[in-house]
């Protein structure tokens, strides 16, 4: 689409036309010689919602990423030296940005990704409550900080923390605006300068949030984005950062490893899953089975802490199915800018030809498709109904791959010791949930769940929601945290440094060899002792 382009809405969104489109794709970072610009090496970006196509936007190359970074990095030598205090006003002031352009943030979001309204309204919340936790915690998380010398009164030893320089940020199609920005904004925070290479499904909102941190203030360079495919833009990217954080599959995550690896730099990888869901036999089914249906199909399933494989105790598991069958064949499908629908679309044909093949493999295997089974292209081009399966075997697909999209399989186990074994039978580890009238009882149980975040009596908000948190997955779901001080740590190096008062540390010239030796050992035992006592006294305060 050209700019000449009426300024019609797009694609039905109420705030977009052409021409804000292709106002935002004029953001993408272009490199001095012009080669990412918008000429034959384009990327169309199609709707979802009609499989239209709704713009274009350049596809750069390694010239235009080296070229991204280097600017970032000038950038980012003055950003360091701005006060922790001041870069979180900055951040703080981009999420009100953020909640007052909300309605622009929404339409983009949903033109991109085909979401139902709903959804997109619990991504974008996301945003303003990640920078409100960053802006009021990272002040504290990096200053400096006084640890224990060698021996008290001959040394002290401090820590300070400094930004790594510039995060490469890979980001999903998935929740674009959410997982770029829970990245992004604490690695600005921590002074960084942070280049953005978005899906090519879904560069707008990217682009939208890019325009959203200059009027909060960010300085100019500091943040860039780049898009393009991710073989041609995400190599150069990784090879040219100080650190990379990245969103996506096992396999991707895998090479992005390595690469990064090679290069001696940190990463933090939020990988795939197939995330189990266990219902205890004094379970509440009819709140157990609402739960569920947010657990399973919000944003149509295409969401990385999904639950897909759901364990239920024979004692409950009939009352529950009937539930759970129920509460899915009430959930609403449309892509309409509105209220109205609960599920959107899936992202593209590829995702719909992966959910189909999915739930063919299981009935081939055998499987009952409970509701659901099949597209509704009536609805959307890409739109799949919501699916319950039973009798699944353990080999097949649903069972143990991603399915990323609206299917759950149900199975029945004699007891709680045989849902946590099934639960943890698999090589993913990212998120759970354990339903129980017994919260006490779920707590234990899932700390027997092999994954980076265990919800009881919830499906996902009760962990994602702690942003004071950290988040991340154990085994092939990836390496590092999200969320709390890890989630801005993550960015730093540390550096420390240690001050003696009483000059070089080693042998005295004038006390015998064997009398310091021995007096050395004697102090750090009742050094040792001391400690002890300490902590036994604190253990002792905190059962009170």
């Amino acid at each position: 689409m050209s700019s000449t382009d009426p300024p019609t809405a797009v694609g039905a969104a109420p705030t977009l036309t052409a021409r804000r489109l292709d106002g935002l794709a004029d953001r993408v970072f272009s490199s001095p010689d012009g080669s990412g610009d918008d000429g034959d090496g384009a990327i169309d970006v199609s709707g979802p919602a009609t499989d239209e196509r709704i713009g274009r936007v350049p596809a750069c190359d390694a010239d235009d990423v080296s070229a991204a970074v280097e600017r970032a990095r000038d950038a980012q030598t003055s950003w360091a030296e701005v006060s922790a205090t001041e870069r979180a006003r900055i951040v703080d002031r981009f999420g009100d940005l953020v909640a007052d352009r909300r309605e622009e943030l929404l339409d983009v979001l949903q033109l991109e990704t085909g979401k139902s309204r709903r959804t997109a309204v619990e991504e974008l919340f996301d945003v303003p409550t990640g920078c409100s936790y960053v802006a009021s915690e990272a002040p504290g998380a990096l200053a400096e900080e006084r640890r224990r010398g060698v021996a008290p009164g001959v040394a002290t030893a401090t820590v300070t923390r400094e930004p790594v320089g510039v995060v490469g940020v890979i980001s999903p199609w998935n929740y674009p605006l959410t997982l770029s920005m829970a990245d992004a904004i604490p690695a600005l925070a921590a002074g960084n300068a942070v280049v953005l290479k978005p899906d090519e499904k879904t560069p707008y909102g990217a682009l939208l949030l890019a325009e959203l941190l200059e009027v909060a203030g960010l300085p100019d360079g500091l943040f860039q984005v780049v898009t393009g495919e991710g073989p041609q833009v995400g190599p150069p990217l990784i090879d040219a950062v100080d650190y990379v954080a990245f969103t996506g599959s096992t396999a991707t995550g895998r090479t992005i490893a390595e690469r990064a690896g090679r290069n001696l730099i940190g990463c933090s990888l939020e990988l795939g899953g197939n995330n189990p869901l266990v219902v205890l036999g004094d379970a509440d089914v009819d709140e157990a089975a609402r739960g569920a249906v947010q657990a399973c199909f919000s944003n149509a399933g295409q969401l990385c802490l999904s639950a897909e494989r759901i364990y239920v105790v024979e004692s409950a598991c009939d009352e529950f199915l009937d539930a759970f069958v129920r509460e899915t064949e009430a959930l609403t499908l449309g892509t309409g800018y509105d209220y109205d629908a609960d599920l959107g679309s899936l992202v593209d044909a590829d995702q719909l030809a992966r959910v189909e093949s999915h739930v063919e493999d299981a009935r081939e295997r055998g499987a009952t498709v409970e509701t659901g089974g099949r597209a509704r292209t009536d609805v959307a081009p890409y739109c799949y109904e919501p699916t319950v399966l039973t009798g699944v075997e353990p080999d097949a697909a649903v069972a143990c791959e991603e399915t990323f999209g609206p299917v759950a399989a149900v199975t029945a186990v004699p007891d709680a010791d045989a849902a946590v074994a099934a639960a943890n039978d698999s090589p993913y580890g990212l998120n759970a949930s354990v339903w129980t009238g017994d919260r006490e009882r779920g707590a234990e149980l899932a700390r027997e769940i092999d994954c980076g975040t265990v919800n009881v009596n919830d499906a996902f908000l009760a962990t994602w929601g702690a942003v004071d948190a950290p988040m991340g997955g154990f085994g092939d779901s990836g390496l590092g945290r999200r969320h709390g001080p890890e989630g801005i740590l993550r960015y730093t190096e540390t550096r420390t440094v240690g001050v003696s008062r009483v000059g070089p540390l080693t042998f005295p010239d004038r006390i015998p060899t064997d009398w310091f030796v021995r007096g050395a050992f004697a102090a750090t035992r009742l050094g040792r002792r001391m400690r002890r006592g300490v902590d036994e006294v604190r253990r002792r305060l905190s059962r009170r």
